[in-house]
């Protein structure tokens, strides 16, 4: 309580989210989201403001420095209302009822959310940033606050009323049931969530849409899946155009690696500098089936640099993944932070720090003497790909090769000055949903790339998982750890994307507890989630301090848990012989037809799950010593190539054996011949003749 009692520290000191940490010392009277701030408002009779952000937000570091540090604008906070604050990432259920309003309301979202309640919870009136003064159309905090207060006070009784019926419309629009006669899931709703995305392709420099542009990962899976079931060669350009530009842009960091969060322009160039783990999960798994699909090096080389920046900047010591690095930092002679301050330069530092070969580096990245950045950055640059290294060399009249090493060595002068600059703000909470999304993209970066190291962080990060967010007593997942402490019971998106990233890792090494863990995490989603009614799960286990339980179904920055719970029961299905789980799916499927029919773009994740379901399905058992090294080719083999309707398993000993056999009884019959490893590719488990050579293999997968 010690600190509770020091000038300008709110009861935000006491928590463990980075972001809540970040205003523990503002002036406003801060709570955390729960019963003490609601008995607070009830008690008091005071309206409730919400402020929901995250810590690497670099508009929720704004508001903060222009309104929540304000002493004026404190005290009319204090006085009139009891003030909230939420960090999303540990409480996504929060942030998407009252984003679901914020974009109701408003027709658009983003944070800093703000949102003012009843002390029921209800809301009546919401934005996003708000300048402390009226600004370029923006009204005022502090005149909004004042207004607000006022009218709570005439007519807080048509104020509640209000806030009632909101939450009855948004209750009804969330939980809508599906029309009788909805369509099916056919290969209709894939081929118009195909022509959905064609029409706001940009050929010239990939993406959807105009600026800003979001990499949105789950339109290219579901584009580079849509492409294998139909060869139709328009779709895999779109994600290999948008790839190429991505990675040639600002929005890759071309020095260390990783991808920040957007681009405010539609060339990919100038970034928005905060970067996510989520983001570097899902764009490495990108640019990883990018290169199974073309085996061209270009994109196994993104998916390197991606995953060795998570590796090196963003792993914890016991093996899990921090959630971010901020968009703002402090330059080297001042503590003022200012966005991109770690990742930009001027020419002259280049020229200083480059030597003999600066010349051709600011060729490649093109950095000009006034500076390339617009807006704010004017005068420094922005790094991106403005020549490859071969029209380097013919412009400089060099061997390829020597200017490769040159470039390199020059960048890694840079980069190794850039290491001594304060670095942004590290949100170290570790989160069991993105790291699941981590773990799925080092299993495959380890198989596709044989690259064991990745292998091996991916297994680190499941068994991190597993001893410090898992509750083996009651079979539950927790949400969040920081600093020796795991807490938040797990929303649905935990258990979906763990058990998606322990599948990966299960078909990439065969190592049967990780499969055995997704199941049992599986089932416990369902006890907990799942309308067995209605179809689908919802967000939140159950609506406690909650005004209504949503099902998440937008596949935006991160895929929706009921999306990925889809594809994780089909495979599961596939995968055990279990009827539970494919009932599931398709129960989950039906209750999104009506969106998948109306607004397919929306749900490109659950279109992939759709083509799961109406795919070509291939099981391919491999029976043989897991440490082999003729089970080890026939592994290489069927990684080598992009078969999303394709699952593996090993029968490697006879537990392993006895196990697969309880759901698949065919797998009695599967031995090895003559005493080697051996594939059967079936089909339904109706399969084809056993082969135990790799090229046979590849031959049967073909």
């Amino acid at each position: 309580m010690a600190l509770l009692d020091m000038p300008h520290t709110n009861r935000l000191a006491n928590q463990k989210s980075p972001y809540l940490l970040q205003h523990a010392h503002n002036p406003v009277d801060w709570y955390p989201w729960g019963q003490e701030a609601f008995d607070k408002a009830r008690r008091e009779d005071k309206p409730i403001f919400l402020s929901v952000g995250y810590s690497t937000c670099h508009w929720c570091h704004v508001m903060e420095r222009e309104s929540f540090e304000n002493d004026n604008i404190a005290a009319i906070l204090n006085e009139s209302f009891v003030a909230v604050k939420v960090d999303r990432e540990e409480r996504p259920d929060v942030d998407r009822i009252y984003m679901t309003f914020v974009q109701a309301t408003t027709g658009g979202g983003g944070w800093p959310m703000s949102v003012w309640m009843t002390p029921e919870l209800e809301p009546f009136f919401g934005g996003t940033y708000f300048p402390p003064e009226p600004r370029q159309g923006r009204p005022g905090f502090a005149s909004i606050l004042s207004q607000i207060a006022a009218a709570w006070k005439s007519d807080r009784d048509g104020i509640v009323e209000s806030a009632r019926e909101v939450v009855e419309q948004l209750r009804k629009h969330v939980n809508a049931a599906p029309r009788l006669g909805a369509p099916g899931i056919d290969r209709r709703l894939l081929d118009s969530g195909f022509y959905a995305f064609r029409r706001v392709f940009d050929a010239r420099l990939g993406g959807f849409g105009e600026a800003p542009k979001f990499p949105r990962p789950a339109v290219l899976g579901f584009l580079l899946r849509y492409h294998a079931a139909t060869r139709n060669q328009e779709a895999l350009e779109m994600v290999l155009v948008t790839l190429r530009e991505m990675a040639k842009g600002g929005i890759d960091d071309q020095l260390g690696g990783g991808f920040h969060r957007y681009s405010v322009d539609d060339h990919w160039f100038v970034p928005h500098f905060e970067k996510m783990l989520y983001d570097q999960a899902q764009l490495a798994t990108a640019y990883l089936e990018a290169f199974q699909i073309t085996g061209e090096a270009q994109y196994a080389a993104v998916a390197r640099r991606t995953l060795d920046y998570a590796l090196r900047d963003l792993r914890h010591s016991g093996g899990g993944f921090y959630s971010a690095e901020d968009a703002d930092s402090a330059t080297d002679h001042t503590l003022e932070k200012s966005e991109g301050a770690f990742y930009i330069w001027t020419a002259a530092e280049i020229e200083r720090l480059a030597g003999p070969a600066a010349e051709w580096l600011c060729y490649r990245y093109g950095v000009e003497e006034d500076g390339n950045a617009p807006g704010e950055l004017e005068g420094q640059n922005i790094l991106y790909q403005a020549h490859s290294v071969e029209e380097t060399a013919r412009r400089f009249g060099r061997p390829v090769e020597e200017m490769r090493a040159a470039l390199a060595q020059a960048e890694g002068a840079l980069l190794e000055a850039r290491a001594r600059r304060p670095r942004p703000h590290l949100d170290d909470k570790i989160l069991a949903a993105w790291n699941g999304l981590t773990i799925s993209a080092l299993a495959l970066g380890g198989a596709v790339l044989e690259e064991p190291g990745y292998a091996e962080a991916a297994r680190a990060a499941s068994r991190f998982l597993v001893s410090h967010l898992y509750d083996a007593a009651s079979g539950t997942l927790l949400r969040r750890y920081r600093e020796g402490e795991a807490a938040i019971p797990g929303f649905l998106e935990d258990y979906a994307l763990t058990v998606q990233g322990l599948l990966d890792l299960y078909e990439a090494q065969f190592e049967m507890e990780w499969l055995e863990m997704a199941v049992r995490l599986t089932r416990r989603q369902m006890e907990l989630f799942e309308d067995r009614e209605g179809g689908g799960f919802f967000s939140a286990a159950a609506a406690g301090d909650l005004v209504l339980q949503v099902k998440e179904d937008y596949d935006g920055a991160e895929p929706s848990g009921n999306s990925v719970a889809a594809s994780n029961l089909l495979r599961l299905a596939r995968m055990t012989g279990r009827n539970e789980f494919r009932e599931a799916a398709e129960r989950t499927l039906a209750s999104f037809a009506d969106k998948l029919d109306a607004a397919p773009s929306a749900l490109p994740r659950m279109l992939a799950a759709c083509e799961f379901l109406l795919g070509d399905p291939r099981e391919v058992v491999l029976v043989g010593d897991c440490g082999g090294a003729d089970t080890a080719a026939l592994v290489r083999e069927a990684h080598r190539r992009f078969a999303p309707s394709q699952v593996a398993l090993l029968v490697d000993s006879p537990e392993t054996r006895r196990k697969l056999e309880e759901g698949i009884p065919a797998i009695a019959s599967m031995g090895m011949l003559e005493g080697r490893a051996t594939a059967y590719v079936c089909r339904d488990y109706a399969c084809q003749a056993p082969v135990f050579e790799a090229e046979k293999l590849g031959e049967l997968l073909e």
